[in-house]
């Protein structure tokens, strides 16, 4: 079985050591590294290391802010999942806009984390509604001004269907379905908010509410 290799960046140390104890206990996860500090994880596992997820704590008592951290981590080949024990919409907002697959709280019951890290470690966002209320309430939410065509391959490709298939529901060719997709990214990267996966393109559909937000009514 393939186990992915997950960090745990958390500065209360008997709160990451209890998590990590949690997250072992998942049989696809290897928890490779329990840390305080991005600089500390990364000064650990030099560069060819591969960690797949790491699951970041929003508040980090080094003075280093959301946004640096999840870069300096993505850079590294990591996909991040925000773990938070608060209400601060200003963070999780700046864990999206970094590009986080979604954000998680320490106090969900032990079944929603479980299915949360592993997910997460397969490259699935996390949409939960405490993410969405913090992008709905996001000023500085750039608006990539799709058109309604676009909009709608959006949410057909976002969803998950391939461009054939978007290219059948919508009576488009795949070439046009394909072209749409790339003026459609172009104009998520003029706005400062990149697109280049479908992971990202599904994160940009829950943000401008395209696409519905799993488990929301």
């Amino acid at each position: 079985m393939y186990r992915f290799r997950v960090a745990l960046i958390d500065d209360h140390e008997i709160v990451a050591r209890g998590f990590a104890e949690l997250f072992s206990t998942i049989p696809e996860i290897h928890v490779a590294a329990t840390v305080a500090t991005v600089t500390e994880l990364l000064e650990a596992t030099p560069h060819g290391t591969r960690i797949d997820l790491v699951i970041l704590d929003l508040r980090l008592s080094d003075a280093s802010t959301v946004t640096s951290n999840v870069d300096r981590l993505r850079a590294r080949g990591a996909a991040v999942l925000a773990f938070t024990g608060g209400d601060d919409a200003q963070l999780m907002r700046a864990a999206a806009r970094a590009g986080v697959l979604g954000v998680v709280r320490k106090s969900e019951p032990t079944a929603v984390l479980l299915d949360a890290i592993t997910r997460a470690a397969r490259g699935e966002t996390i949409a939960s509604t405490d993410w969405a209320a913090a992008l709905d309430g996001d000023p500085d939410l750039a608006d990539a001004e799709l058109s309604p065509r676009e909009r709608e391959v959006l949410s057909l490709y976002a969803a998950g269907a391939k461009a054939p298939l978007v290219a059948s529901r919508t009576e488009l060719s795949e070439a046009t379905v394909i072209d749409y997709i790339r003026r459609i990214r172009a104009k998520y990267e003029r706005v400062g908010r990149p697109a280049n996966t479908k992971i990202d393109l599904y994160k940009r559909a829950l943000e401008d509410g395209i696409l519905p937000i799993p488990g929301r009514s």
